[in-house]
């Protein structure tokens, strides 16, 4: 167990957390919530001791090991992603030079009785123990089996590490810490460089997980998948609930309506006393009363709220100008890197107010398709056509990397605006929480989350009817995300999206283009449809047959869209039945309150006279009220789920 203590650390003079306490247990699945700038990092940093608090003690027994994933770091490996991998077992060196040493001396010893020798064999027992949790026998298939679950490839082990991206490098360090397996394992933002495939492994991977597992994430679904228990920092307090995410969220509007409610009581409450003080302060007869309210009120304890965040980015897209039915057209579109051909022969036409993601694992073409379609990539076989009148926004991976560092917020947009644009400049970047004192800052100064926003700020520059997004969710928070989604489904235009967030995928796309073994398949679903099928379809494959077709061959992804159209009917099958159902309730409702009204009508004094008539007569209209309520919400869920 680790033990916080009246934890206290001060931010630039607002305390990050004020006499903070609570405990992690061995088998904890803890989310960390709260705010940007809240002191989830901070938190992180002072359990794994890289920052000490400035009051306070954190206990962990000597025997307990910590293990921390930062946000962002930078690797300095210069051997291959294998031998880097490998090197998380050099504790095992020392445990393995341990237990030749206690072999030998149990060998040599003869007092086979004594406590000495008990303790002896017990201390040999537990390091061959350890070894083996640890993987000491098969260190280099452990390695390899989580190399791959993080999505590298058998050809990628003897690769040099600084080849590869920074995403991919801190791959490499997460391997390395998933084999050290630490007692307690501390993770901030661990599936910012993963894609899919690798965010659920690695959610299956943690769901075993031995030990302890702290999170900060963005990623609501992965949130809910992993923890237990969530604790929420906000305004220098924690709140602890023993629920996942998602109930948390219910959990804490509710503990801050009754909040607001007890602070409007009390304030009902003091007005009351308050008037009263005043109504007979000066009469003699009322004197005493007045004594004891004036006490009342110096004794009550202020009802506080906790702080609640109104800064959000808000905004909408331009009005999508016209372009033709056509918006895209791909024709036998191949494209290379040396002697990796990334995707080849790949057809696909997108019409327009298509809303679409491209999904799959990292490297199979995604953001490469994207590069060919706004026009960074031209040296690729095939043909690709935009139709006619498209206009193009786009945010590229990188975006925020790319904007210039020596300018300023406000000349970056600026120097992109044009027309009519250019006086609402000022009121753009309040939108996106950029204030009077924000503006003159350079680039260069910003937060990863500062950047993303002003590189979405530049989308709201020039209209668009073509939105191709490459991964703008990274660094943005849960609210920010949820605006975003929000402005992207009022979006009139044609939508071409790259994200490994399921939550906020979901609902928000119609269509989904699998990259997958050079190709690229269609699928007409919802994300979480797609990964059933997906995983339907790798369970299939694994699964040992006499012969099988190939991955990527036309039955297997005709089968998939089979099972995928049927799944469908069976679910407008089940709503339909819902709504029937429903209705037939109401209809019986109403035709009992009819009966009961009529009796009314009668005036018959049998009638009039009983108390329980009306009870049933008033618990009638609220069961007809709820069920009308109910037919509602099932015919809108019908009437979603036929236009999919």
């Amino acid at each position: 167990m680790i033990s916080i203590n009246n934890l206290s650390v001060q931010f630039t003079g607002v305390d990050l957390f004020d006499n903070v306490t609570f405990n992690i247990g061995d088998r904890d699945r803890i989310g960390l919530v709260g705010k940007n700038g809240a002191g989830k990092s901070t938190l992180l940093k002072i359990l794994c001791r890289q920052q000490e608090p400035e009051t306070g003690t954190i206990v962990i027994a000597a025997d307990q090991t910590v293990g921390y994933l930062p946000q962002e770091m930078i690797p300095d490996s210069v051997g291959t992603v294998l031998q880097e991998t490998l090197t998380a077992f050099h504790q095992l060196d020392a445990l393995e030079r341990q237990q030749e040493r206690l072999s030998q001396e149990v060998a040599e010893r003869t007092d086979y009785e004594s406590d000495d020798y008990e303790r002896l064999l017990n201390r040999l027992n537990e390091v061959t123990e350890q070894l083996t949790l640890l993987g000491g026998n098969n260190r280099q298939e452990l390695a390899e089996k989580i190399l791959l679950g993080l999505g590298f490839h058998h050809n990628d082990f003897n690769r040099l590490v600084a080849e590869f991206s920074g995403g991919w490098q801190m791959r490499v360090e997460l391997a390395k810490l998933l084999l050290k397996r630490p007692d307690f394992l501390l993770l901030d933002e661990p599936t910012n460089h993963l894609d899919i495939g690798s965010i659920q492994w690695l959610e299956n991977y943690l769901s075993t997980y031995p030990g302890a597992v702290v999170l900060v994430s963005h990623d609501r679904t992965f949130l809910d998948n992993i923890t237990k228990r969530t604790i929420e920092i906000t305004a220098g307090k924690i709140y602890d609930y023993r629920v996942p995410y998602s109930e948390y969220v219910v959990l804490m509007q509710e503990r801050r309506a009754s909040q607001m409610a007890q602070l409007t009581n009390q304030q009902r409450q003091v007005a009351q006393i308050e008037a009263f003080i005043e109504r007979f302060r000066y009469k003699a007869t009322k004197s005493k009363q007045v004594q004891s309210r004036i006490k009342m009120l110096e004794r009550m304890e202020e009802v506080k709220v906790d702080e609640v965040s109104t800064e959000s980015i808000r905004f909408q897209f331009p009005p999508a100008p016209h372009s033709g039915k056509i918006v895209i057209e791909a024709k036998g579109v191949g494209k290379a890197y040396g002697d990796n051909q990334v995707f080849d022969g790949v057809d696909f036409l997108i019409t327009k107010g298509s809303r679409l993601a491209f999904v799959g694992r990292n490297g199979e073409g995604k953001s490469t398709m994207v590069k060919c379609i706004v026009g960074e990539l031209n040296d690729y076989t095939g043909t690709l056509r935009l139709g006619q009148g498209v206009q193009i926004g786009y945010y590229a991976q990188n975006q925020a990397a790319m904007l210039d560092g020596e300018k300023t917020v406000f000349q970056t947009i600026d120097d992109a605006a044009i027309g009519d644009i250019r006086p609402k400049i000022r009121n753009i970047l309040g939108s996106f929480l950029f204030d009077d004192d924000d503006i003159d800052k350079k680039v260069k100064v910003l937060s990863g989350g500062e950047k993303a926003r002003l590189a979405l700020a530049k989308l709201l520059l020039s209209p668009c009817n073509l939105l191709v997004l490459d991964e703008p969710t990274n660094h943005l928070d849960m609210d920010s995300k949820d605006i975003l989604k929000n402005a992207l489904l009022q979006y009139q235009g044609t939508l071409v999206l790259v994200s490994h967030d399921r939550d906020f995928l979901q609902g928000l796309t119609d269509t989904l283009f699998e990259f997958r073994d050079g190709g690229v398949h269609e699928f007409k679903c919802d994300i979480f449809d797609y990964l059933k099928l997906s995983a339907e379809r790798d369970a299939a494959a694994a699964a040992p047959k006499a012969s099988k077709p190939s991955a990527d061959a036309p039955i297997s992804q005709n089968k998939l869209n089979y099972q995928l159209s049927k799944e469908r009917e069976r679910e407008l099958r089940k709503l339909r039945s819902n709504v029937e159902r429903i209705e037939k309730e109401i209809s019986d409702l109403e035709t009992q309150i009819a009966d009961k009204e009529a009796r009314l009508a009668s005036g018959s004094a049998e009638v009039l006279s009983n108390k329980d008539f009306y009870a049933e007569y008033q618990a009638l209209k609220a069961s007809l009220e709820e069920r009308m309520k109910a037919w509602e919400d099932a015919s809108i869920e019908l009437e979603m789920k036929t236009n999919e």
